[in-house]
């Protein structure tokens, strides 16, 4: 590209602009529509119930109030029978009806009536009869409640697998089976079940130590706070800092892996392999192999060594990186409410993430309720659709006496529920358009403000009032289009990816090493392409915050700018990356360190202040992702900041030569390590 020239009018962000790509935004209001329409659509047809209570066979909820069955809070799994009903609890011993009939007990017959049909009402009707009409079940099998429903309480004891207290039962028919049998169809329900414990102890643990998480991130943003505000008056020494305790901070997990360790050795049960051992869901046994210690250990050795080798060969271009870090602290500290912008984006991220959420489930809840013909003997009606309301009035009766018109899924035939996958596609992919663009405006926002300050000459005199705000409105007012073209592409991008992980998803169990080579390599491919894009859309929103063109010729001048400055872009922007990381890394990590002596009772002063847990992993783990999303969005600003600086050092040492007449826009602070440090642009 032609580099640019010296022009005497440009003060830096330009205020006289036009809309750019205005087709883009059109389509971006009438996808909005759209999407809004579809949500309405969804939100009336569509039902939650349907997702969170089970059904009878007759499709009525079990347990919703309002309905019929309001009390009933389970139903007995149609494994036994196509019949379904709505329990108020689950059976909880071996029972047969023959037993119940013949017992002349009123208390075993009334306990088996409740898992009965409703209008069942005769007890003293022929057993035969009863169950020819499929009235009331063959069969009762101890049972536990799992999601609302019924499934047989299969325990192994000692190696034997048991049902309830029994190895053995009686099918109804007068023949004893084994509860082996059973075992296959509950065998999925026991992995749910045992999901179901983890996630209630899980839920337990946060319930105890919710507000001690709080305490944490609280700690994680006060820590990220002052970091940032000593950045603004020490970045050489913070940064420094920075470098020496996160090596310190790696060098102190590496010794405490040791020492855990050495600890486990001769201890019983500590040799066996984390391979022999399987997944297990309490987390904590892991910690008692060495093996897991010693795996802990050679990772953060390796993480330690690279970190060191990046810190010795970068050593020269570490101070250039600090000199940009410090102008950027100069910057934010002239645009403090750039700080708590992130903010902003958070929360519109989290209305598109809600509105496409609740829009997914009313639209997989959209179907209707479908009914077919169950019987146990030959009819040519099998399968087939039918009516509840007049299914007994049909010649299916007549020809088939012991057909049932009984509720199967949920469906439909019409022409919206043909579409409902299409509409699904359609919510997925103007999730990916609105998160993208929301982060678009969030991006020249901060590119707006910092550039504002960056083309002030004399700063912060020559800066507008309040440039955040006016990068803001410039952004929603002239460049909707641009940054709904931009987040567009790179939609279309994800939407295809995520697509690729599906099909990859449906072919694991296909024995086509072609197409999963084939599909490996388009994701590969389809993931290169998403970051190049990312890191495109970023420097070309930068391009449209200062001169306010349209997106593809601010991605064209950006992306030919950098290309210019390619030696630039791998000294200066990426070792900052590589610094934020390292800062991030350092709060994490500490943070992380102190949740872990705290919830493991290893300080002494709030030893017992700690709350008793089952897994203390999970408020760690909690504090660790919370602080590090906490990091990241404090140094994402100082990120912006950095790329919008640097696309302007650039501009700047294109544009002018530092004489009287053409003088740099960079401080002397900034320019006088730059351009000692060989960056200065050939003559």
């Amino acid at each position: 590209g032609t580099p640019q020239k010296y022009d005497p009018t440009f003060k830096g962000p330009i205020y006289d602009r036009g809309c750019t790509d205005v087709i883009c935004c059109v389509l971006l209001v009438l996808a909005i529509v759209g999407y809004v329409v579809v949500g309405v659509v969804a939100w009336t047809h569509g039902d939650p119930r349907k997702v969170i209570y089970p059904t009878d066979s007759r499709g009525q909820f079990c347990g919703q109030q309002g309905t019929p069955n309001e009390y009933a809070k389970g139903r007995r799994p149609p494994r036994l029978s196509p019949v379904q009903i709505c329990v108020s609890e689950c059976p909880d011993r071996y029972l047969t009806y023959l037993k119940a009939h013949s017992s002349r007990a009123p208390a075993e017959l009334g306990y088996y009536r409740q898992f009965c049909l409703p209008e069942f009402k005769d007890l003293q009707k022929p057993p035969i009869e009863v169950l020819k009409d499929k009235e009331c079940p063959a069969l009762l099998i101890p049972s536990v409640p799992l999601a609302r429903r019924c499934f047989p309480a299969i325990r192994a004891k000692k190696g034997v697998i048991m049902v309830g207290n029994e190895t053995t039962y009686e099918d109804g028919h007068g023949q004893r089976r084994n509860v082996t049998e059973l075992l296959e169809g509950a065998k999925k329900a026991n992995v749910v079940l045992e999901t179901r414990q983890l996630a209630m102890k899980i839920f337990e643990d946060y319930t105890v130590s919710w507000y001690w998480i709080i305490i944490g991130l609280v700690i994680a943003m006060v820590a990220s706070l002052i970091f940032i505000v000593l950045l603004r008056f020490l970045a050489g020494i913070m940064v420094w800092v920075m470098i020496v305790m996160v090596i310190l901070v790696l060098g102190y997990g590496i010794f405490h892996c040791y020492v855990e360790y050495a600890k486990l050795k001769g201890e019983a049960g500590s040799d066996v392999s984390l391979k022999d051992l399987g997944f297990q869901t309490d987390l904590r046994v892991y910690l008692h192999l060495r093996q897991t210690w010693l795996a802990f250990m050679i990772i953060l050795c390796i993480v330690e060594v690279v970190i060191i080798l990046l810190l010795i060969f970068l050593r020269k271009r570490i101070l250039i990186a600090i000199a940009l870090i410090k102008e950027a602290s100069r910057a934010v500290g002239h645009v403090m409410m750039s700080l708590l912008f992130p903010l902003c984006t958070f929360f519109l991220l989290c209305l598109c993430i809600a509105y496409w959420a609740s829009t997914a489930v009313f639209l997989s809840t959209s179907n209707e309720a479908v009914y077919k013909v169950f019987n146990e003997t030959a009819c040519q009606f099998s399968g087939q659709t039918c009516k509840p309301e007049t299914f007994n009035t049909s010649n299916v009766t007549k020809l088939c006496p012991d057909a049932q018109c009984l509720f199967a899924f949920y469906g439909g035939e019409t022409s919206y529920h043909k579409y409902l996958i299409v509409l699904q596609f359609f919510n997925v992919f103007m999730f990916f358009w609105l998160a993208n663009f929301v982060i678009a405006l969030g991006q020249v926002t901060l590119a707006g403000a910092f550039a504002s300050y960056y083309w002030a000459f004399k700063k912060p005199d020559d800066m507008p009032a309040f440039p955040l705000f006016s990068a803001f409105g410039r952004a929603l007012r002239y460049h909707t289009g641009s940054l709904a073209f931009g987040s567009l592409i790179l939609a279309i991008v994800q939407v295809i990816r995520v697509t690729l992980e599906y099909l990859d998803h449906r072919l694991k169990a296909a024995d086509n090493k072609f197409a999963k080579f084939l599909l490996s390599c388009l994701k590969c491919c389809f993931w290169c392409l998403e970051k190049f894009i990312k890191f495109l859309n970023r420097n070309a929103y930068i391009m449209i915050a200062i001169y306010g063109t349209n997106f593809c010729t601010s991605a064209k001048n950006a992306f030919f700018l950098l290309m210019r400055n390619i030696i630039r872009v791998a000294v200066l922007d990426k070792v900052t990356d590589f610094l934020f990381f390292l800062g991030k890394l350092l709060i994490v990590g500490s943070v992380g360190i102190l949740a872990f002596f705290f919830f493991t009772h290893r300080i002494k002063l709030v030893q017992d202040t700690a709350p008793p847990l089952n897994y203390y992993w999970v408020p760690i783990l909690t504090v660790i992702v919370g602080s590090y999303l906490i990091a990241h969005g404090f140094f994402s600003v100082y990120g912006m900041c950095v790329d919008t600086l640097f696309l302007c050092f650039c501009e700047d040492l294109e544009r002018n030569d530092g004489s009287p007449e053409r003088p740099y826009y960079m401080s002397p602070e900034l320019s006088e390590i730059l351009l000692k440090g060989n960056l200065e642009p050939s003559k």
